[in-house]
């Protein structure tokens, strides 16, 4: 599966990226909204992991306008958040998400958390290879 991920923080953007490529994945990078929608135009995805609170508009910014482009409706995106406090689920699902992981992220279950929610929501192959 190839997978944009979004993330301002360094340190859990190398994390997030070792963990999903371990297990096949192969992972587009962004630090910022900017260099997310420059990645969305000219990259083909199968899934976004996005940060919430992700410098240049917050994730939310993101998803709205990716829910508005004919080409990208339908794309899975995943809110990868610290905010994990009662309702911030629920509420990112209901703004759009198709699905939520807290931070800090699970080394043992991560990629498997996100194959899962792309298997749910698009039948996305669970590696690169299918």
């Amino acid at each position: 599966m190839r997978i944009l991920l979004v993330e301002d923080n360094r340190l859990n953007r190398v994390l997030a990226r070792d963990i999903l490529q371990r297990r096949g994945h192969e992972v587009v990078e962004a630090q910022d909204l900017d260099s997310a929608r420059s990645a969305l135009g000219a990259d083909a995805v199968d899934l976004v992991l996005l940060d919430i609170r992700v410098p240049g508009g917050g994730g939310e910014a993101l998803l709205a306008e990716i829910r508005a482009l004919p080409a990208h409706a339908a794309l899975p995106v995943v809110a990868v958040t610290a905010q994990a406090m009662a309702g911030d689920r629920e509420r990112l699902l209901a703004a759009g998400f198709d699905g939520y992981i807290a931070k800090p992220i699970s080394t043992r279950s991560f990629a498997a958390d996100v194959e899962a929610i792309a298997e749910r929501v698009k039948g996305c192959p669970s590696t690169s290879s299918g």
